[in-house]
């Protein structure tokens, strides 16, 4: 269910951001590419650990998930700099 309500997410900023490129310098441009970049790497390494922390005793596994979320805000936050280095 995560994964299916994450990747509709992923779809639908896609698609709302291919509105804004054609707006956008060669500068802007790159910046949200290396802040996508830092998303998806984020986002990957944050469901690998989701994965691995379902075959960990229940007490583990939430200590898992709960970092695995950090990391993704983290990364969200990192992108955020990224695009917008006045915030």
């Amino acid at each position: 269910m995560k994964s299916i309500f994450k990747t509709s997410m992923v779809a639908s900023v896609a698609a709302l951001s291919l509105g804004l490129v054609a707006c956008d310098s060669p500068t802007e441009d790159a910046a949200e590419d290396r802040a996508d970049a830092v998303r998806d790497a984020t986002a990957a390494e944050a469901d690998a650990m989701e994965h691995e922390a379902e075959l960990l005793p229940e007490a583990a596994e939430e200590q898992m998930e709960a970092n695995a979320e950090a990391l993704e805000e983290a990364g969200e936050e990192a992108a955020e700099q990224i695009e917008d280095p006045a915030m």
